[in-house]
């Protein structure tokens, strides 16, 4: 028998041949049954050395449902508006009916492997499989931080392998097919400035007009703008430090904020009252920011005018960073002006694209080291005629 403070475990084998741990908390007990003595042993370390830590019966007896919930009310005041939402979705819709009443302490990785491999089976998809992980791992580190439980039950999980998608973009000549059959849309200066700087579509609808550095031919991306549900669309910074950037222009670009500034004046005025002054450059007719559902059905409409591939909008971003990088930008550059945190992601996601630079550059070196094989006789031939 272990003894430590006013708790005190012990361990005896059953008639069935099991074995079962015991510990004594608050006058009341805790109870494993194992099959082995040594995972008995083992239980009963750790939870004494839990006890010492500061755990009570009533801790012990929390069920996930309980520990989730007390979790996500703390932890959504750290998280952005739409995140939050997501947590608390997955939380309420997918964790608490499958593992709200188990006991903290009882669960285990099989249980949790059982579940996500009945998850593949009914059909859900590998990201949405691995963002419900994320959520229950990240909650139980927190139990496991607080000393609620003595390790992650789920850390290890057999998770589904996220499919590998061909990325689809558009080549040189049908950005000009695309954005020649989008000049009679109202959207035709998003497009241009989508493939031109590879701004993600939340950061292009944020922007306003005080980011525009008209001297240094720069745009300032320090926010976007986010469809959050019972809320409408709220403006928030960027998730990372190197998503807020400064990205030079051309001129072909400021000449159209040009126009489309003095005509937003003109509209300005003519709707007095009725405009809802946010200073955005790319507002609705009566200023306020536009829906992105509306915004992607105008894209998709563009499309069909014309024999380009159909493609998200989010691909116009992936297709400025491999026109960039085929052009012979260095990474650095791009991933600056693409907002990432290192070049090392720009790498990652555009491989296909440095390995068609890397021909390019095999070429060149090809021409530089390849002698030419000049024939002496001849030329002395010549010389002497």
């Amino acid at each position: 028998m272990a003894k430590r403070g006013n708790s005190e475990g012990s361990i005896h084998k059953r008639s069935n041949g099991n074995w079962r741990a015991q510990i004594s908390l608050g006058g009341k007990r805790l109870s494993h049954t194992a099959k082995t003595r040594t995972e008995c042993n083992d239980w009963l370390r750790k939870t004494l050395d839990l006890v010492d830590g500061g755990m009570t019966y009533s801790k012990s007896e929390y069920t996930l449902g309980e520990f989730l919930l007390e979790w996500m009310d703390a932890k959504k005041n750290s998280l952005r508006p739409k995140p939050a939402q997501q947590y608390e979705s997955i939380i309420r819709n997918d964790l608490l009916p499958n593992f709200g009443n188990a006991k903290l302490n009882k669960l285990n990785l099989s249980g949790f492997n059982r579940y996500y491999a009945r998850l593949v089976a009914e059909g859900r998809g590998a990201r949405t499989i691995r963002l419900i992980h994320s959520v229950l791992h990240s909650a139980l580190e927190h139990a496991t931080r607080i000393g609620l439980i003595s390790r992650n039950p789920c850390h290890g999980a057999i998770l589904p392998r996220n499919p590998t998608k061909e990325m689809k973009i558009f080549n040189e000549d049908q950005v000009i097919t695309f954005l020649i059959a989008a000049k009679s849309s109202s959207y035709k200066l998003i497009y241009q400035m989508a493939i031109a700087t590879g701004m993600r579509q939340s950061e292009i609808l944020g922007l306003k007009w005080e980011d525009v550095d008209w001297t240094r031919s720069t745009i300032n991306v320090k926010r976007q703008a986010q469809y959050v549900n019972g809320k409408g669309i709220v403006f928030m910074e960027p998730k990372t430090r190197a998503g807020v950037r400064q990205i030079a222009l051309g001129k072909t670009i400021l000449d159209e904020l040009h126009k489309h500034q003095a005509k937003q004046k003109e509209i300005r005025v003519q709707k007095g009252n009725d405009w809802r002054d946010n200073n955005l450059i790319f507002p609705t007719s009566n200023g306020t920011p536009i829906s992105q559902r509306n915004l992607t059905r105008d894209f998709l409409k563009v499309i069909r005018r014309t024999e380009v591939p159909r493609l998200r909008f989010h691909d116009l971003r992936h297709t400025a960073a491999s026109l960039m990088i085929n052009r012979g930008i260095p990474i650095m550059v791009v991933s600056k002006i693409l907002g990432h945190s290192k070049p090392g992601v720009t790498l990652n996601i555009y491989a296909h694209c440095v390995s068609e630079s890397q021909l390019k550059a095999a070429r060149v070196m090809e021409e530089i080291t390849t002698p030419i094989t000049i024939d002496l006789k001849d030329i002395t031939q010549k010389v002497e005629k």
